[in-house]
């Protein structure tokens, strides 16, 4: 078992090298616009979820998805040429919606100060 440090200097490496690989080594169309926000790594560091913002509509979020999902393995073998550990964990795509939700959020807000009624003094 790791402990947390260690599982914390693993998920930021895998970060990194996934962020390359995917930027200069994957070709799959339908993977574009990726951002990797995070990745959760299991204490027996077997397993990582990886989560991932990209840009347009929804449907394109699905494939884009689907793309990551299929590379997973591909992308595997490259990252155990790059970490240096016992065993390379298995990926975990999933779409993280937090930046989608912190963009609406402050669009809410920008409309309800911009119909907001100035104070009267």
């Amino acid at each position: 078992m790791a402990n947390a440090q260690r599982r914390n200097r693993v998920a930021d490496q895998i970060q990194r090298e996934l962020s390359d690989i995917i930027r200069l080594e994957l070709r799959d169309p339908r993977v574009h616009l990726v951002t990797i926000t995070g990745v959760n790594v299991t204490p027996d560091l077997m397993h990582a979820k990886v989560f991932v913002t990209t840009l347009g509509a929804e449907s394109e979020r699905d494939e884009t998805l689907t793309g990551l999902r299929r590379a997973a393995g591909y992308m595997r073998s490259l990252l155990g040429k790059r970490l240096h550990t016992h065993s390379t964990p298995e990926l975990h795509f999933e779409y993280d919606p937090s930046i989608e939700r912190g963009v609406r959020l402050t669009h809410l807000i920008d409309e309800a100060v911009a119909t907001a009624k100035p104070d009267e003094k």
